[in-house]
């Protein structure tokens, strides 16, 4: 969601050079019951759902999901043919393919921006009908062999570039020189990542803020978690089920310690932000390519989910602890940035638009 919302507000606001050119139009194409309807009518854009479903290891709802896919192809088709795009972008997901399968029957050119590293079945089916595929880094093109890339880097979002520190910091609540630690597990949450964080407060809050987005699933415990610290503990923990303004959180930040989705490419590299990466064990190997890339260049450190219980409370102290390894990662970090990564890929959905193509009913 959030590339493909980055590239929607800069493709709205970076309007062509030409004299008195309008801004661009968007439509959002989402999920029935998707949690992306929230974000993105909060962002101010038009959202329209269709029906879906995934085809791969779902079992007993295999045929339900068909039935939806299918379902999906012909409300998508009407979306296609009452918007009449001149260029569609898509960014993974099952409802990828039915609204990429609309635009191609309609000669309404396909840009696929792949966010990992490596790609989904989704993306991996739809690159084959694609007039082009952009991608997050170089190292994409040793899962797309044979495939035209143009290497764009990860879009972030206009807010995040024009977050500070110090008020970030203020705007927090997070007082004096302290470390900060900043714990996220996405927009869900990630319930081992709130667990071995929750069993390491005593010891981080002893020396470092840390800040919590915890998602809601396990807020109740959280809660219970903070009310049981001790008073004088208790100052240094700011912990949220959810945080709109993520990059407060990231511009406050020394350290990060998160799953390793895509996001982790373009906004820890945006800030310079050293992480701990811990993959999602049951995603395939999507995140654990994404870390491997991350730490291979020196910007990150990589735990197994199964570990943290026993070593991530150590992790983050022995990296707080080692000054001139924490400036290293931040180097490392920004030099794997690319800020203008939006108007990378606005501009090749521009060039797609101008070669024409689509039907116009």
């Amino acid at each position: 969601m959030y590339p493909a919302l980055s590239v929607a507000q800069t493709l709205m606001t970076d309007r062509p050079e030409a004299a008195g050119a309008a801004a661009d139009q968007v439509l959002w194409i989402g999920g029935l019951g998707g949690m992306e309807v929230g974000l993105i009518t909060r962002a101010g854009l038009p959202f329209q759902a269709i029906h879906g479903g995934g085809v791969h290891g779902v079992g007993w709802r295999l045929p339900l999901n068909v039935l939806n896919l299918v379902r999906g192809v012909f409300e998508a088709w009407g979306r296609v043919r009452a918007f009449r795009p001149d260029v569609l972008l898509v960014t993974g997901g099952f409802i990828t393919m039915p609204v990429a399968l609309a635009a191609w029957l309609n000669r309404v050119p396909v840009l696929v921006y792949l966010p990992d590293i490596e790609p989904g079945l989704a993306i991996k089916a739809v690159a084959a009908i694609a007039r082009r595929i952009a991608v997050t880094v170089a190292d994409s093109r040793a899962f797309l062999r044979g495939k035209e890339l143009v290497v764009t880097g990860y879009p972030t979002r206009p807010d995040l570039a024009r977050a500070d520190r110090a008020a970030a910091r203020a705007h927090l609540g997070l007082s004096g020189d302290r470390p900060v630690v900043l714990v996220t597990g996405g927009s869900r949450g990630a319930h081992s990542l709130n667990s071995a964080t929750l069993a390491a407060l005593p010891d981080w809050l002893r020396d470092y803020a840390v800040v919590h987005l915890a998602g809601e699933h396990d807020w109740p415990a959280v809660e219970q978690a903070r009310a049981a610290l001790p008073e004088a503990l208790k100052p240094h923990y700011h912990a949220f089920p959810f945080l709109h303004e993520m990059g407060l959180a990231l511009a406050a930040a020394d350290l990060v310690v998160s799953r390793a989705g895509a996001s982790a490419l373009g906004e820890y590299p945006l800030f310079g932000l050293p992480a701990v990466l811990v993959p999602y064990p049951y995603a395939w190997r999507y995140q654990k390519v994404n870390a491997d890339y991350l730490v291979q260049r020196g910007a990150a450190v990589q735990l197994a989910d199964e570990a943290l219980g026993v070593q991530l409370a150590g992790a983050v102290r022995n990296l707080l602890s080692d000054p001139a390894r924490l400036a290293a990662m931040r180097t490392a970090a920004r030099a794997a940035a690319v800020p203008e990564a939006a108007q990378n890929v606005v501009r090749e959905l521009r060039r797609l638009a101008a070669d024409g193509g689509a039907v116009r009913p």
